[in-house]
């Protein structure tokens, strides 16, 4: 039996961080919009799709890479769809390793950023890894209705600190309470 979709339009794509940045919940939100989800799971309830074992649960993290599909046929739905395989990876730092091991397989990465604390330690850490492996990636940063968000601050960070030349594609309107 063929696949419905040839093998050519499989993206494995990995979201990776530092701890807390909203990983998972950018994951669980990339379900539910591409309907692969009918609800949105929310990491504080225990609800989310990718946190599945009780000790993620019970500590609202991530502990193991967990790979979750959609199928995305473009915003006007005019191309024939992709699968797109999400890898959901830990940020914490005990767990190091199970990101490097998902780097090996990914096509692409999202690094997610808040827009508070910028460029953390593991982000450098996960950064470095996706180097490792010539992973190409984009930037993605989270939390802008949050005090102290600074979406250029966490920018010049990226270049500061990972030696990134990044080049923003979409600037956020507003920032903390007048985020939009």
């Amino acid at each position: 039996m063929p696949r419905p979709i040839p093998l050519e339009r499989y993206r494995n794509i990995g979201i990776s961080a530092h701890i807390d940045a909203g990983k998972t919940t950018t994951t669980e939100r990339i379900l539910f919009y591409t309907g692969m989800s009918h609800k949105l799971g929310e990491v504080h309830d225990g609800a989310a799709t990718t946190d599945w074992m009780a000790q993620e649960q019970e500590r609202g993290i991530t502990i193991t890479s967990a790979a979750v599909s959609c199928f995305w046929p473009g915003m006007d739905r005019s191309f024939e769809p992709h699968r797109i395989n999400i890898i959901d990876t830990p940020g914490h730092v005990d767990f190091t390793i199970e990101v490097e091991r998902s780097m090996r397989v990914l096509d692409g990465a999202v690094m997610v950023y808040d827009s508070v604390g910028g460029v953390q330690p593991q982000s450098e850490t996960v950064w470095r890894q996706a180097n490792k492996y010539h992973v190409p990636r984009l930037a993605f940063v989270n939390k802008m209705d949050r005090p102290g968000a600074d979406f250029f601050r966490v920018v010049q960070m990226m270049i500061d600190r990972l030696k990134a030349n990044p080049v923003p594609i979409a600037i956020p309107v507003g920032a903390e309470e007048h985020f939009t």
